[in-house]
């Protein structure tokens, strides 16, 4: 989503399979099982947590998605020039560092969507979907995203909310992948 926003000039389009978006209800409430991983089995040190990962097979540990995603986010909507990873809370006590969390927020489509409203408007395609059991609500954020284009007056888009989880969907690329090819091939 955010990529075609920043460079409508190579991008007519774009699908999103449940996407990030509404970084509030995707993320904000996973934190606290960060905090409690961290507190209860690295002293509250991410730099714990990865010499403890870099030790052994990677995921057999129930916290290694939880960390390895708060972590990864970090580094795409918060480090700083040098690549310093900055963690929008605070690993001892989970209280959010508003300026760190803000830098994310400024990341999250959703509240893109005013900010390039010129570039939605001149795509020629948007596929939006999910499922309705998403474990992460990314079907929240989806509806979101499709309000938020709404708003600007981009209504001709397709959405829909499948009888799904999160996982294994990608039997719904094929589905997108024909959308993006009918509408920017005319």
């Amino acid at each position: 989503m955010i990529t075609p926003m920043l460079r409508p000039d190579l991008w007519g389009g774009l699908a999103t399979h449940a996407g990030d978006a509404l970084f509030e209800v995707c993320h904000l409430s996973d934190f606290r099982s960060s905090v409690r991983y961290l507190r209860d089995n690295y002293e509250g040190s991410f730099d714990k947590f990865w010499e403890d990962f870099r030790s052994r097979v990677p995921f057999s540990k129930e916290s290694d998605l939880r960390l390895l995603n708060d972590w990864c986010m970090a580094a795409c909507y918060s480090a700083d020039e040098d690549g310093t990873v900055r963690l929008p809370y605070k690993p001892s006590t989970g209280e959010l560092i508003p300026e760190v969390w803000e830098r994310w927020q400024t990341w999250d489509p959703v509240r893109m969507v005013p900010r390039y409203a010129e570039s939605l408007r001149s795509m020629r395609a948007i596929y939006i979907d999910a499922g309705k059991r998403d474990e992460f609500f990314l079907d929240i954020g989806a509806e979101a995203f499709r309000q938020a284009l709404a708003r600007i007056g981009v209504t001709d888009v397709f959405f829909e909310l499948f009888d799904a989880s999160h996982m294994n969907i990608e039997y719904r690329y094929p589905l997108s992948i024909k959308y993006l090819a009918t509408r920017l091939s005319a």
